[in-house]
């Protein structure tokens, strides 16, 4: 492939967005233009918030672009969006990803592109795919062993290490990286036009995720919530604040969890009431009703479950953020602060505790993550976390 010919793809528009990763960029676009780099699938890899969907996305628009990328064209805007009759996006918001809905994908799969030159298949959560049992993953390996013409799957993953190996060796592996603070600050002012001192605070506190960076700069609540987590490590000095401080946690993801699904839960009944043609006033619903909305209600429990679970774990996130900047403090690196609006509360802490207390601390939130994510019960992983963080009085 000529120069001439790589040079503009890598900085074509479609590839704005994903901030701070030009190797990935490079390669994508080297698929793009040059046939013998393309393969039937890709594995996107990187820590939460490094624009993994992004990619993946963006990969798919500039594979169906006539201009490979040009991100103004129906087929760009469609693509990025999911709406393409060509790109199927699956985002897991259960727990998992059923077996199911994976044969239903390779089915799909098998099918040829219906307007664009390629068929793609977006998984967001493939480390979902093996979350409880192998059968979801085991069902899309054969697809992967036996791949058909102008179908590409694309599997999201935060490492490769999530997926299943017989999966993975037959992916090709794009790794992605964490982005600079400077990158996300940018994109924030850029894209969603935040003020510069919010976008560098948001793009800080967030730790360069991008998502949860966008969010702190629009969403006053969540830099309340934030602010409330990471003070309270000043402030648990004996086994009732331990307790008080897991509780406060698990109180605040749930409730928060449960108010922003309401609307959509109600939206959800409404429809599938309109399309079976039930009364939604009637005060009992015929048994084929019933069922069905029996079976929705288990997927909105799902969704809660896990959106309860996802944002515990960026508290948690933030709250090792705050052990980490006492130890950058204690051994005077020179490491900037994730928490420099909150120097304070890093102060006191890093004088209050040791080497070894802060990164018994840290271990500890690390293995109430890891507890949560397999499923342990959310409010016991807090409060055996929450003993280890004690300061002394």
């Amino acid at each position: 492939m000529s120069d001439a010919a790589a040079a503009p793809t890598a900085v074509r528009p479609i590839w704005a967005d994903l901030v701070g990763q030009e190797p990935t960029v490079t390669t994508l676009s080297q698929a793009v233009a040059d046939p013998a780099a393309m393969t039937h699938a890709w594995l996107f890899t990187g820590p939460p918030g490094s624009g993994r969907s992004t990619a993946a996305r963006a990969f798919a628009a500039a594979l169906l672009c006539p201009e490979q990328g040009c991100g103004q064209c129906r087929e760009c805007r469609t693509a990025l969006e999911g709406t393409h009759a060509d790109v199927e996006v699956v985002a897991t918001e259960g727990l998992s990803i059923k077996v199911d809905e994976v044969r239903d994908l390779v089915q799909l799969a098998a099918m040829r592109p219906s307007v664009g030159r390629w068929r793609i298949i977006i998984i967001e959560d493939a480390d979902r795919l093996s979350a409880y049992s192998e059968a979801p993953a085991n069902a899309l390996l054969k697809a992967l062993e036996e791949p058909v013409p102008r179908t590409v799957w694309m599997l999201c993953a935060p490492s490769v290490e999530d997926v299943m190996i017989t999966i993975r060796s037959r992916s090709r592996h794009v790794r992605l990286r964490t982005p600079s603070v400077e990158a996300v600050a940018g994109l924030l002012e850029r894209r969603d036009g935040v003020e510069p001192a919010m976008a560098r605070y948001a793009a800080r506190a967030a730790q360069s995720h991008i998502g949860m960076a966008r969010r702190l700069a629009r969403d006053e609540d969540a830099r309340i919530r934030r602010h409330d987590t990471i003070t309270r490590a000043a402030r648990i000095r004996d086994v009732g604040d331990a307790i008080d401080a897991a509780a406060d946690w698990h109180k605040i993801a749930t409730e928060e969890s449960g108010a922003s699904a309401a609307e959509r839960n109600a939206a959800e009944l409404r429809r599938l009431l309109e399309t079976l043609g039930a009364d939604p006033a009637a005060r009992t619903q015929p048994p084929h009703v019933r069922s069905q909305i029996n079976q929705l209600e288990k997927e909105q429990k799902s969704r809660a479950t896990r959106l309860a679970r996802d944002m515990i774990d960026r508290a948690l996130v933030d709250l090792f953020s705050v052990y980490r900047d006492a130890l950058v403090l204690r051994s005077r690196g020179r490491s900037p602060l994730i928490n420099e609006d909150s120097r304070a509360v890093v102060e006191q802490v890093a004088q209050s505790l040791s080497d070894e207390r802060l990164l018994l601390a840290m271990e500890s939130i690390g293995t109430a993550r890891e507890r949560i994510a397999h499923n342990a019960a959310p409010l016991l992983a807090l409060e055996a976390m929450a003993l280890d963080l004690r300061l002394p009085r």
